[in-house]
């Protein structure tokens, strides 16, 4: 089950994979310090993944003007995540939940998804400061992206 408006987001530590290596990202960080964008996706290099990077990469400075860190997550691994982000010029981390634990914790991951188990649901929650959970969507259509307007106005 997805995660609710107002619960305590699940912290987590994952990693991210850099031009300088492996990197640690923890929510608990981020708490205290500024709202935080998680957008989970089924799997990089895929059409749809792909364009909703693109749509935050091109939007960035939207999510920056309101104080927060935007992470996108998937089950893949970290090395596949930094290939995809260079290719496509990604100006925010992605984050590699390869043991599938943070998606399990937000209720996100599929059972089976053509054919494959554990992968990623798109998905998308704002955590405010405070670490509460302002926003929470999720869907079983891999092609349907989230509402990106609703996104920025649950930061405010």
């Amino acid at each position: 089950m997805t995660l609710e408006i107002g619960s305590k987001a699940p912290d987590f530590s994952l990693k991210s994979k850099t031009a300088d290596g492996l990197v640690d990202v923890k929510l608990s960080d981020h708490i205290g310090q500024n709202p935080v964008v998680l957008l989970f996706f089924p799997f990089a290099f895929t059409g749809v993944c792909i364009e909703e990077a693109c749509s935050v990469r091109d939007d960035l400075s939207s999510y920056e003007s309101l104080n927060a860190r935007v992470f996108g997550i998937s089950v893949d691994s970290p090395f596949a995540q930094e290939v995809m982000s260079n290719q496509e010029k990604l100006n925010f981390p992605l984050l590699s939940d390869f043991n599938k634990t943070v998606s399990s914790d937000y209720g996100v991951l599929y059972e089976e998804f053509i054919g494959y188990y554990g992968v990623s649901k798109r998905s998308a929650f704002v955590v405010t400061e405070e670490g509460a959970v302002s926003y929470a969507w999720s869907s079983d259509d891999p092609k349907q992206l989230p509402d990106f307007d609703s996104i920025k106005a649950a930061i405010l």
